[in-house]
């Protein structure tokens, strides 16, 4: 091989990689993007759970989440959102799980895990391990029963 193929050769393998890498980058950050998306839309959510509960004292029937989840910025990031309201009674603690969505990742940067709004309103991003655990603390027997159906 003279020094004119090594040349190309050399700038062949550049060029590839910086492409590979150029496609990998791109992949984490529009998984990134629509976590953040995700997370944001809860927070409206929570936003407007929090103004019905102030207002009529109790948390918004799930027939209310769903008409109002289409008003939201970035609701499609959602996607299967699961509301707990049914569930939650008097004695909850503001730690409780009120509503979740599970989002799964395809990039090695990000982990799949849940979008997790609380019923005191924050909104956070869990791991699935730890999701799964505090949602078993949560669930009475009889909702657990009701999602196997």
């Amino acid at each position: 091989m003279n020094k004119r193929q090594k040349a190309i050769l050399l700038e062949f393998v550049t060029i590839i990689l910086a492409t590979v890498i150029a496609v990998i980058a791109m992949i984490n950050f529009k998984d990134w993007v629509n976590r953040s998306e995700a997370i944001g839309a809860m927070e409206q959510l929570s936003q407007e759970v929090l103004r019905y509960r102030k207002e009529y004292g109790a948390v918004p029937p799930e027939s209310y989440v769903t008409a109002i989840k289409r008003n939201l910025k970035g609701w499609v990031r959602l996607g299967d959102l699961k509301y707990r309201a049914q569930w939650i009674d008097l004695e909850a603690t503001p730690d409780e799980i009120l509503a979740y969505t599970e989002r799964k990742y395809p990039s090695s940067l990000l982990k799949d895990g849940y979008v997790v709004l609380r019923l005191d309103g924050r909104v956070e991003w869990m791991g699935k391990q730890q999701f799964e655990n505090l949602l078993a603390q949560q669930q009475s027997k009889t909702e657990i029963d009701m999602l196997r159906r």
